[in-house]
């Protein structure tokens, strides 16, 4: 089949503390989010066997994958259960990027075609790509299924390009129509108003369809070894207050200041 093949950089994290890691997440490759705003990886929170990580509202991310399998391996990717490459409803038997043996790779949006990805940010459930077109059940979760490559004849770049062109991912003509969220600047307040900033419980939090940038891509030649994943890692995400609400992020209990019956001292003037 046919998937594309994707380069760009990668920057590796170190581990830290119980119940919560900077390390990525699978065996087969390395899977991590970076808070694009903040210029770091957020860290992964484990709950009963689960990872999770903790979004701010209006700021971009991107997910970041390292190898560390001796062979090709392909990524199917999701967020929200919908593959960032067709904007189908995910499955495993899809198009995903292909990474060459102890390689890396960001995915950092939806891709519009080989030259372009909307790019992926945090926001309120209704704001989210998923929701906005119809499919709000599975909102909040990162998803990556790997595959091994099974034994191939060594293509040269000529041979990739004679059999695989060129070509749009999806309907480019189609993909224009679909609406673009707000600037970054007015993400914040958007999530406000619909999570209820008046007390209610915060809305859950889901991927945009943000601004376009460039992020070159190419197709290439992939034939997997089963057709049944590898490896599937998934990592679960929503606000802070949401996850600390949950039990997820464990906080320490705030101790209430008590009045002293004899703090001492003599009697000042008021």
């Amino acid at each position: 089949m046919r998937s594309l093949w994707l380069k760009s950089c990668f920057f590796a994290a170190l581990a830290t503390g119980a119940g919560t890691s900077y390390a990525g997440v699978g065996r087969l490759a390395d899977v991590e989010i970076y808070d694009r705003a903040n210029g770091h990886m957020l860290p992964i929170h484990w709950h009963r066997g689960q990872a999770y990580v903790a979004g701010q509202p209006g700021h971009e991310y991107e997910i970041r994958l390292r190898s560390r399998d001796d062979g090709r391996l392909l990524a199917v990717a999701s967020v929200d259960g919908v593959n960032v490459i067709t904007g189908e409803t995910a499955s495993v038997g899809q198009s995903g990027y292909v990474l060459d043996r102890y390689d890396a790779l960001t995915i950092s949006g939806w891709r519009k075609n080989l030259s372009r990805t909307a790019a992926f940010y945090f926001t309120a459930l209704s704001d989210s790509y998923a929701a906005r077109t119809g499919r709000p059940n599975d909102v909040g979760v990162i998803g990556v299924a790997l595959f091994r490559e099974a034994p191939r004849y060594r293509y040269d770049e000529s041979e990739i390009a004679r059999e695989a062109p060129a070509a749009p991912v999806g309907d480019a003509a189609q993909a224009e129509q679909r609406s673009t969220p707000a600037p970054s600047s007015s993400r914040d307040e958007r999530y406000a108003y619909r999570s209820g900033a008046l007390g209610r419980t915060p809305e859950k939090l889901g991927t945009g369809h943000g601004r376009s940038e460039w992020s070159s891509a190419r197709y290439t030649q992939f034939e997997r070894a089963s057709s049944a994943p590898d490896e599937i890692v998934k990592i679960y995400y929503d606000s802070r207050a949401n996850l600390i609400a949950q039990g997820i992020i464990a906080v320490p209990p705030v101790v209430p200041h008590r009045p002293r019956a004899f703090p001492a001292g003599f009697v000042p003037d008021p």
